[in-house]
C-alpha cells in the first residue's frame, strides 16, 4: 500500500491544483450555522436566486414549471407561455417572505390551507398570526394531475406544508453538521476512487502508445490478419483510456454536484448550473454515444474483416487477392459508419434541444435534391467509387495504371484513389475519372522477358541455357513463382537479332524483382558460354554506276 501511494505521488502533485480548488470550494459551499450569522451581520440569510425554465406543454398554449424552495422542486403550475415566468417569480418570492420569517422564529406555528375564491380557489400560508396569500389554484394547474382545483388545492397545501418545514430542518445546526459530515466522506471517497482512476488512466495511455508507437506492432510486412488484431488491440485501448477520463470527469462532476446538494444554501447551484447548461450537457452527452459508437464499431469491422482474412473455405488464390482488399474495405466501411454516426447524432442532439426535426426530415428530400443538381461530380465520384470496390477492379496494394499515370493504390474511398508512382509522387484521382484501369497485380502477375541474341548464335544452345536457368530460378523463388517458367521458344526476328520469349507466372508485385533475377543469371550464363547478347544493328548498301551504266554495289 505504502509503495503504490509513492508511486501515486509524482500523480497527485500534478492534480494538487485541482484537488486544491476543491477543497477550497467545498469550505466556501459549507453554510454558516445560525450561530454565526447571528455574530456576523454581513453573512444574512440570502434569497437563492433560481433560473426559471419552461417545462412541458400542458395543452396548447399552457406550459408548466416548477416552484422551487431551496433549490428542490415543491409544486408544479401552469399558465399560458408568455405568463408563466412571471407568475412563478411571483410565487418564489411569496414563499420565500414566508419560509424566512418562519425560519427567523422557533416556535412560530405553521399552518398552511385553501379557500375557494371564484373559479379557483386560493393558498394561504399563516406563521402564527400573519397570514399571506401565496397563490392561486386555476383550471390549468389542476389539469397537470387530471384532478378537480379542490383536489390539486389539497395536494399542494401539503406539498408546501412539508417543502417549508423540511427546509426548516435543514437549516439547524445538527442537520448541517450531519451533512458536512457526509460531505468530508464523500469527498475522502472521491479522492480514493481518482488515485485508482488515475493509475488506471496512466497504465491504459501507455498501452494506447505502446501500441501506436511500437514499430514491430505498427508495421506493414506483418500479415493482414495480425494487422486486425493490432488494430482491434488499439481501439480497445482507445475506449479503455477515453472511458476512464470520461468516468473520472463524471466522477468528480457528480462528487460536486451530490455535495452542493447536501445544503440548503447551495442547492440552488444545481438548478443554475443545469438551467444553464443543460444544452451543451446533452449534446455533450450524444457525442461521447457517438464517439464511442464510432470506436466499438471500428473494433466489430476489424474483427469480422480478420475473420474473412483467415476464411479457410476460399481457394488460396481468392484468398490472397480477399487480404489485398481487406484494407479497402476496412476503410470504406468505417468511413461510412462515420458519416452514418455523424447524421444520427445531430438528428439525436436537435431533438433533444428542442428542435421539431419532423419538418427536417421532410424538408432532406428537398434539400438532397438541391444538391445533388450543385454536386453532380460528388455523387458520380461516390457511385463510380462504389463500383469499384464492388467489381473489385483494384484494392489497397495493387500496382494500377489509371490513363497517364501509374502506381500503388495507397488509399481508396467513395470519391478519391491515391497513387504513389515510381518516383515517389502522389497522384489523387476522383474516381468519376476512372474509366479504363490496368491492374498488374490482381490475383497474379506474370514476367514477360525477351532474351535478344545475335542471327549467328547457336539457338539450340541458347534455348538449352534458358531451359537450364528456368529450373534454377524455380528452386530459388518457389515460394513466389507459381508455376514452372515457360520457354516459348523463338518469338521473332528483329532487327535486334533473336528474340527468345519466356513468361513466369508469380504472386502479385513479384514479376519485377523476378524477372530482374532472370536477366542477371541470363547474362552471367551468356557470357560463360560466349553467348553475345544481340544489338540492335542494320545493313547499309552502297550502289553507283561505272562508265559503261553497269550498276555496282
Amino acid at each position: 500500500m505504502g509503495k503504490n501511494f509513492r508511486n501515486a505521488l509524482p500523480v497527485m502533485k500534478k492534480k494538487r491544483f485541482g484537488v486544491a480548488f476543491v477543497l477550497t470550494l467545498c469550505l466556501i459551499i459549507l453554510p454558516p450555522t445560525n450561530l454565526v450569522q447571528a455574530q456576523v451581520p454581513g453573512m444574512p440569510n440570502l434569497p437563492t436566486p433560481l433560473p426559471t425554465f419552461i417545462g412541458n406543454s400542458v395543452n396548447g398554449s399552457s406550459v408548466s414549471g416548477c416552484i422551487r424552495l431551496d433549490g428542490r422542486c415543491v409544486t408544479q403550475i401552469a399558465a399560458n407561455r408568455g405568463e408563466l415566468f412571471s407568475r412563478i417569480n411571483e410565487v418564489e418570492r411569496r414563499l420565500y417572505q414566508i419560509s424566512q420569517d418562519y425560519f427567523g422564529q422557533d416556535s412560530a406555528q405553521l399552518n398552511v390551507r385553501s379557500e375557494p375564491s371564484d373559479s379557483v380557489r386560493d393558498i394561504y400560508v399563516a406563521i402564527d398570526q400573519n397570514e399571506i396569500r401565496l397563490m392561486s389554484v386555476t383550471y390549468q394547474d389542476a389539469s397537470l394531475n387530471g384532478m378537480t382545483i379542490e383536489q390539486r388545492a389539497d395536494q399542494m397545501v401539503r406539498t408546501i406544508e412539508r417543502a417549508i418545514e423540511r427546509a426548516k430542518r435543514e437549516r439547524k445546526p445538527s442537520f448541517l453538521i450531519r451533512q458536512g459530515v457526509i460531505s468530508a466522506i464523500a469527498l475522502s471517497i472521491i479522492l480514493v476512487l481518482t488515485l485508482i482512476g488515475l493509475q488506471l488512466e496512466k497504465r491504459f495511455r501507455q498501452q494506447k502508445q505502446y501500441l501506436h508507437t511500437d514499430p514491430a506492432i505498427s508495421s506493414r510486412q506483418l500479415a493482414i490478419s495480425t494487422q486486425l488484431t493490432q488494430k482491434q488491440k488499439g481501439q480497445v485501448a482507445e475506449i479503455k483510456h477515453r472511458a476512464m477520463q470520461v468516468i473520472l470527469f463524471s466522477l468528480w462532476m457528480g462528487g460536486f454536484f451530490y455535495i452542493i446538494g447536501l445544503f440548503p444554501y447551495t442547492r440552488f447551484v444545481q438548478v443554475i448550473i443545469y438551467t444553464l447548461f443543460r444544452i451543451p450537457i446533452r449534446v455533450g452527452f450524444v457525442i461521447l454515444i457517438v464517439y464511442f459508437l464510432v470506436r466499438f464499431s471500428f473494433v466489430l469491422v476489424d474483427k469480422l474483416t480478420g475473420a474473412l482474412a483467415n476464411n479457410s473455405l476460399l481457394t488460396p488464390e481468392a484468398n490472397l487477392r480477399l487480404q489485398l482488399r481487406i484494407s479497402t474495405i476496412s476503410s470504406v466501411t468505417k468511413s461510412v459508419l462515420i458519416l452514418g454516426y455523424i447524421i444520427l447524432g445531430t438528428l439525436v442532439s436537435l431533438s433533444l434541444i428542442g428542435v421539431d426535426i419532423g419538418p427536417l426530415l421532410a424538408g432532406a428530400g428537398l434539400i438532397g435534391l438541391a444538391i445533388s443538381f450543385a454536386s453532380q461530380n460528388l455523387i458520380q465520384d461516390a457511385i463510380n467509387g462504389f463500383l469499384i470496390i464492388l467489381e473489385d477492379q483494384y484494392a489497397v496494394g495493387d500496382f494500377i495504371g489509371i490513363g497517364q499515370s501509374a502506381g500503388i493504390v495507397e488509399d481508396i474511398n467513395l470519391r478519391i484513389t491515391r497513387l504513389r508512382d515510381t518516383e515517389g509522387r502522389l497522384v489523387t484521382i476522383p474516381n468519376s475519372e476512372v474509366r479504363t484501369v490496368t491492374n498488374y497485380t490482381s490475383n497474379w502477375s506474370q514476367a514477360d522477358i525477351k532474351i535478344p541474341i545475335a542471327y549467328q548464335t547457336d539457338v539450340e544452345q541458347a534455348l538449352q541455357i534458358v531451359e537450364n536457368i528456368n529450373n534454377q530460378i524455380s528452386q530459388e523463388w518457389q515460394q513466389e513463382i507459381l508455376e514452372k517458367p515457360k520457354l516459348l521458344g523463338v518469338d521473332e526476328f528483329s532487327n535486334q537479332g533473336v528474340i527468345i520469349r519466356i513468361w513466369i507466372k508469380t504472386k502479385p508485385m513479384q514479376q519485377w524483382p523476378i524477372a530482374r533475377e532472370y536477366r542477371r543469371q541470363v547474362k552471367a550464363a551468356f557470357d560463360k558460354a560466349g553467348i553475345e547478347l544481340a544489338l540492335p544493328h542494320q545493313k547499309i548498301w552502297i550502289s553507283h554506276h561505272n562508265e559503261e551504266g553497269r550498276k555496282e554495289v
